[in-house]
C-alpha cells in the first residue's frame, strides 16, 4: 500500500478543469480505487463549493455527484482535535487536521509553500500531483 492521501481542493478543481495532466490522472486512480484517500465532511463541502464556483464544464449538481462518488471511495474521517493555528493560510488547517487524524502519509496540493512545516512536525509528505504520481509509480 502506498499510504493514505489527502487531496487539497486546488487539485480537485484542477481535475474538473482538464482531462489532461497529473490532477486528472490522480483522480482517475482514486476512481479506479487504486489510491487510498481520506475525506472529511468539511473538505467534501469545500470541494463542492469550489467546484461549483470554478470555470468548468460541469453543472453544480454534476459537481455534487462527482464529490459523492469520491466520498463513496474514501475513508471518511471525523476530526476530534484541532492543530489551529498551524499553517500560514488558516483555511488549509482543516486539510492538515484531516491528514493527521486519518494517519495520511501524503497531502497532495499545488500550495506546497503553505504546508512548509508539515513534514518536519508531523512526518506527512507534501507533494504536487505530478510529484506524487512520479514517486508512487503513477
Amino acid at each position: 500500500m502506498k499510504g493514505r492521501i489527502v487531496i487539497d481542493t486546488n487539485v480537485f478543481v484542477s481535475f474538473l478543469r482538464s482531462r489532461k495532466g497529473a490532477s486528472y490522472k490522480l483522480w482517475k486512480l482514486v476512481r479506479d480505487n487504486e489510491e487510498n484517500i481520506a475525506l472529511s465532511l468539511p473538505l467534501a463541502l469545500e470541494y463542492i463549493d469550489a467546484g461549483q464556483r470554478a470555470d468548468t464544464v460541469f453543472t453544480g449538481s454534476e459537481v455534487e455527484s462527482i464529490v459523492e462518488g469520491f466520498c463513496s471511495l474514501a475513508k471518511r474521517q471525523n476530526i476530534y482535535y484541532l492543530w489551529r493555528p498551524f499553517l500560514k493560510d488558516s483555511k488549509d488547517d482543516h486539510v492538515l487536521e484531516l491528514a493527521v487524524a486519518s494517519g495520511a502519509k501524503y497531502i497532495v496540493t499545488f500550495n506546497k509553500k503553505d504546508f512548509a512545516k508539515v513534514y518536519t512536525q508531523f512526518g506527512i509528505e507534501v507533494l504536487t500531483p505530478a510529484e506524487y504520481l512520479k514517486k508512487n509509480g503513477g
